[in-house]
């Protein structure tokens, strides 16, 4: 048993697919995806389905939005959002405060949340086992968008490049984080022959902002972390600039994947998708928190297309979608 699946059965993912209600097979094309789930059009999502029967339309519709920092923050940041998403939709909207990407995914598989923004290392967890459907991310007002994971350490710590590492200890976020474990584990073996366990000791934080408060008050040596976090937390103060260092950047990655669960009626999900690309961002709460980050709109997207580096991430780490 690798890291990576031991590291998934001790954080609860394994378990909380478990736990999720079955669902009959079905025999038609589906690629990854969940035997619960069909992909006729292949476009690598779960297909809406076309017995109403099977349809969801939910007097309250539940909002969650990835956990990588304190949930309070981001539910006063999602409120406007969320009203905006009321007077849409006709409908109640709560936000739901995850503590975990494996809960997160787990209570939409289990038909519990609706609608949800999927870190990215987790967007093809929630794809496919989930029936989860993204359809946009935020972007900069000149179109641009993503973020970089960056591994960083403290002044002073004596570690000065990537392979200082070795022998040492470097902080990771989760198994179902892109930046905060995926990434980075492929990056070290293919550019630096450094693997988890053999040439460092791999600790887990659990989210972003422990992993970057714990390099800044020197508890871990170095962490990978999001660039995207670690701007919005120097730009609440939460940390100063001078606390870090960065010793690696990567390339750049789409950031969080914003859409719904498969079987919502169809025309909610045309409201939904409405109310993403209609809100007005200027003055809001959602602007107040993301503009540190340099976001200022929502624009359309497919899976197929922006996740593709991280499917091929994915497949060097022999990450397998399967739910079991």
């Amino acid at each position: 048993m690798n890291l990576l699946t031991k590291t998934i059965i001790a954080s609860g993912f394994v378990a909380g697919m478990a736990i999720a209600a079955p669902a009959s097979a079905q025999d038609c094309p589906r690629g990854d995806l969940d035997d619960r789930y069909c992909d006729v059009d292949g476009d690598l999502i779960a297909d809406t389905p076309t017995d109403e029967s099977q349809l969801l339309d939910p007097e309250t519709l539940v909002f969650a939005y990835t956990p990588v920092e304190d949930p309070a923050v981001y539910k006063e940041a999602w409120s406007d959002f969320l009203t905006h998403l009321e007077a849409v939709t006709g409908k109640s909207v709560q936000f739901f405060p995850v503590q975990s990407n494996a809960a997160q995914i787990e209570a939409m598989r289990s038909g519990r949340l609706h609608i949800a923004g999927f870190n990215t290392g987790s967007n093809p967890l929630a794809v496919n086992c989930a029936g989860f459907r993204p359809f946009t991310i935020m972007a900069s007002a000149d179109g641009g968008f993503g973020y970089e994971m960056e591994i960083i350490t403290y002044p002073g710590s004596g570690i000065d490049s990537v392979e200082d590492i070795r022998g040492g200890q470097l902080a990771f976020t989760s198994p179902t984080s892109n930046s905060g474990f995926k990434a980075p584990s492929a990056i070290l073996m293919s550019d630096f022959d450094m693997v988890s366990e053999r040439d460092f000791e791999p600790v887990f934080s659990g989210k972003h902002d422990n992993s970057i408060l714990g390099v800044a008050n020197q508890d871990y040596p170095a962490a990978s972390i999001a660039n995207s976090v670690m701007s919005r937390m120097i730009e609440r103060e939460v940390i100063t600039p001078d606390q870090v260092v960065s010793i690696y950047k990567s390339q750049t990655f789409p950031t969080t994947g914003f859409g719904v669960v498969y079987n919502l009626k169809p025309e909610l999900q045309e409201q939904i998708r409405e109310a993403f690309f209609s809100f007005e961002w200027e003055g809001s709460s959602l602007e107040a928190e993301f503009e540190k980050s340099n976001e200022a709109q929502f624009i359309e997207m497919t899976y197929q297309e922006f996740w593709d580096v991280i499917r091929k991430i994915d497949t060097a780490n022999n990450v397998s979608y399967a739910c079991e």
